[in-house]
């Protein structure tokens, strides 16, 4: 699997062990930065890049770091199609996935180590979404609340 993953300048302090672990499980990470904890890099930017590679299919799903993993979350479920999370135990990390189809896990640098990070990770990325009707049916619900608001937006 293709999995995209960026950093904002707070973000990189569980860089390296990420990518590890991507790695590790046998995926292709699509690295979006930031490497540099001392040049400042806003996560709804991130959020965007991140966003954009899934919509354009060059992942199919990613995880974004900022420090509390919430400004993160925000901003990436703002975008079409994305269904993201602030994920900071192992049961979430995997059942985002298995019952909402979570795409993109969020986690804060500030909250958690490299190694719960780690762990995170396996969980979200060995997920798959179980395809239960229940569960379709509430995706069918989301979707449809996005095109609610998009058509909010282009009468107004």
């Amino acid at each position: 699997m293709k999995v995209a993953v960026a950093f904002d300048h707070r973000g990189t302090k569980l860089r390296e062990r990420i990518l590890e672990v991507v790695d590790e499980l046998g995926h292709d990470a699509i690295d979006l930065g930031t490497d540099d904890p001392g040049v400042r890099v806003d996560y709804p930017d991130k959020a965007q890049e991140l966003g954009d590679a899934l919509a354009d299919g060059v992942a199919e799903r990613g995880i974004l770091v900022c420090g509390s993993g919430v400004g993160a979350s925000v901003a990436a479920c703002k975008l079409d199609g994305i269904r993201a999370a602030v994920c900071h135990d192992v049961y979430s990390a995997h059942q985002g996935v298995e019952h909402d189809d979570m795409n993109v896990l969020c986690l804060g640098s500030e909250v958690v180590g490299a190694e719960l990070a780690a762990d995170l990770v396996r969980a979200y990325l060995r997920a798959r979404f179980d395809g239960g009707e229940r569960y379709v049916a509430r995706l069918r619900k989301v979707t449809a609340m996005e095109r609610q608001r998009h058509g909010q937006l282009e009468t107004s």
